[in-house]
């Protein structure tokens, strides 16, 4: 056995990256070919799944030879964040679009001297391969002896199965997907009508595949942190105790009427409801469970009784009570935000080049690391990123331009539909050339002007197609997602005429007065007049156009003005007469005077 590198070259680079490490055969090495397949990402994830890795496929070149299996893949990836609630997974989907997920059998290997995090799996068929962090699966079998179990990704939360719960062993699988308080304070502010709920507990996935029946209860234990109001009153209610207990002892010696007398406790009168939501299986949704009776126990941990099987369920704390059919609207939202990350389109242009734009998506809590990290490479705005908008995993972006700009990922094919497509844990990006679709429209501007349009194309938009072509013409009755306005600067154009075709100056005053122009553009200049303060009858737009040419030069903004502005004048008018009258009128009397006197007497400077 062999262990080969494969490589592949990133879209519009010249260097080249490692898809993957294949360990097998020679003679099996030489017929695979692996690819990476990235436009398929969105098919190989499911809601609670994040992508951490290139798409892979891998196939046999020769399909009468036959691959001696099992042969170990190593795929790299990369994970920001994982926490005790998720796995490492490979996920291996066939040409059906059937999948199995590969527990690897490591996470590291060395590139050359240094340690890189690769996910090796042992494989017996070829197909298309992805490294997922999936939430940790929790498998045990409860005997019929009973179990107390407590779960590895969090020790908080324990089930107690009874003696003959089951009449035969019976094999559990769960999940834990915890809910972050920042995430319910969000539902609570988008909505008024949530605003009794104080906190969740974890929603718990549970998969009883025998699906036997529940002899005896179960007893489910997890933390649903408490209603920080209540501590801090009931903290309160302690100190005023211990006065009152101080009070007490020094009435009853001079006072002994004084022990009937009581305090009240602050806090007694405050109380939290907990509501048990969950569903027995998708198809019927959401149900408040009213007759099971959670307890508060130590530590913010609360305790209740299943009497039956729930495919999921989570704990709700209220301040005060809340209509079931609000508790399940809560919970339907926040299955719903669980599965979704807030995310913003990115457009920026390179400072140096503004015809090179990257777009990208960024999950909004990174969005101030990402611009920080496009700034070191030379991109800025305008246009801002957009608003913020929700994104489920796998889910896509199809932008187009509109208006007097066009784009192009390699420099030849302009006006084509792009996508990107939203992981989490990845960083979606297309760098583009732009160019103008018209070199003489937008004439009264000094910039080109076009629009990149963006529309969201949900998971249940994208068909089960392994060839994953861009539509064109299918938008037409979609309304946008967001809009990033786009501005291209002019550039001059040089245009070599031929020799025979070339302006000649067969009179020299022309060269006279051209040479004049620059001696009053840089006398001008060296007491920094402002373009405006020239008082010349252009358009302002043609002044902004000049300070684009000439960005640091004055002494050629200024000359590029008085040459546009001579272009405007009927052949028949008076030059010098007419920018003589302009500079008395800008307050510049001695100028007008002495370009009066160079242009009679022919002065060359």
């Amino acid at each position: 056995f062999f262990f080969s590198r494969f490589l592949v070259e990133e879209n519009g680079k010249n260097e080249r990256e490692v898809a993957c490490f294949i360990k097998a055969p020679a003679i099996a090495l030489k017929k695979l070919k692996c690819k990476v397949v990235n436009d398929t990402s969105s098919l190989v994830v499911d809601d609670s799944e994040e992508l951490v890795s290139n798409v892979i496929s891998i196939e046999c070149s020769d399909c009468e030879k036959t691959i001696p299996f099992p042969i170990n893949i190593a795929i790299p990836f990369t994970s920001c964040f994982r926490g005790n609630y998720r796995e490492i997974m490979v996920k291996m989907t066939d040409v059906n679009f059937q999948s199995n997920y590969l527990t690897p059998v490591s996470l590291e290997r060395y590139q050359g001297n240094h340690k890189e995090t690769f996910a090796e799996v042992k494989i017996h068929q070829l197909g298309v391969f992805s490294v997922l962090s999936c939430l940790k699966k929790e498998a045990f079998t409860v005997p019929k002896v009973g179990l107390s179990q407590k779960l590895s990704a969090d020790s908080r939360i324990s089930f107690c199965y009874q003696p003959e719960t089951f009449s035969s062993p019976a094999p559990m699988q769960l999940e834990i997907q915890p809910i972050e308080p920042s995430l319910v304070l969000t539902l609570k502010a988008k909505h008024d009508m949530y605003h009794s709920v104080v906190s969740t507990s974890a929603l718990v996935y549970v998969q009883h595949p025998s699906a036997q029946p529940f002899n005896s209860s179960v007893t489910v234990t997890l933390p649903c942190p408490p209603n920080p109001e209540k501590k801090r009153q009931g903290e309160e209610a302690e100190h005023v105790r211990a006065i009152s207990a101080t009070v007490k002892r020094v009435a009853t010696a001079y006072h002994p009427r004084a022990m009937s007398a009581s305090v009240r406790k602050n806090g007694e009168n405050l109380s939290d409801t907990l509501k048990l939501l969950g569903h027995r299986n998708k198809e019927e949704g959401w149900k408040v469970f009213d007759d099971v009776i959670i307890q508060n126990a130590r530590n913010g941990l609360v305790s209740f009784e299943l009497n039956e099987h729930l495919e999921s369920f989570v704990v709700i704390r209220l301040s005060f009570l809340l209509e079931n059919t609000y508790l399940i609207l809560f919970a339907e939202a926040l299955e719903e935000a669980l599965c979704s990350t807030m995310a913003n389109v990115i457009l920026y242009r390179k400072r140096e080049d503004p015809r090179k734009i990257v777009v990208l998506l960024s999950a909004s809590k990174e969005l101030t690391c990402e611009l920080q990290n496009l700034h070191e490479e030379g991109y800025f705005g305008p246009p801002e990123p957009t608003q913020q908008f929700p994104l489920r995993e796998g889910e896509q972006i199809h932008f187009r331009f509109r208006g007097n700009i066009f784009a192009s990922e390699n420099g030849k094919d302009f006006g084509e539909m792009y996508r990107l497509i939203f992981h989490s844990q990845r960083k979606p990006r297309l760098e583009l050339q732009i160019k103008e679709v018209d070199e003489f429209g937008n004439h009264s501007s000094p910039h080109y002007k076009g629009t990149a349009v963006f529309y969201k194309i949900a998971k249940e938009m994208i068909t089960k197609k392994w060839e994953q072509a861009l539509p064109y013409g299918e938008y037409q009755y979609q309304s946008p997602l967001c809009k990033s306005a786009l501005t291209l600067p002019k550039q001059e154009k040089l245009i070599n005429r031929p020799r025979s075709s070339k302006r000649m100056s067969s009179d020299s005053s022309e060269a006279l007065w051209d040479n004049l122009l620059y001696w009053l553009a840089e006398e001008l200049a060296e007491d920094n007049t402002s373009l405006l303060a020239l008082c010349l009858p252009v358009r302002r737009s043609l002044v902004q156009l000049v300070r684009l040419k000439c960005p640091d030069n004055l002494t050629h903004q200024i000359y590029e003005l008085l040459c546009c502005w001579e272009k405007t004048l009927p052949r028949s008018a008076d030059k010098q007469q007419l920018l003589s009258r302009y500079l008395r009128k800008s307050g510049r009397s001695d100028l007008s005077e002495e370009l009066r006197f160079k242009w009679q007497n022919k002065v060359f400077t």
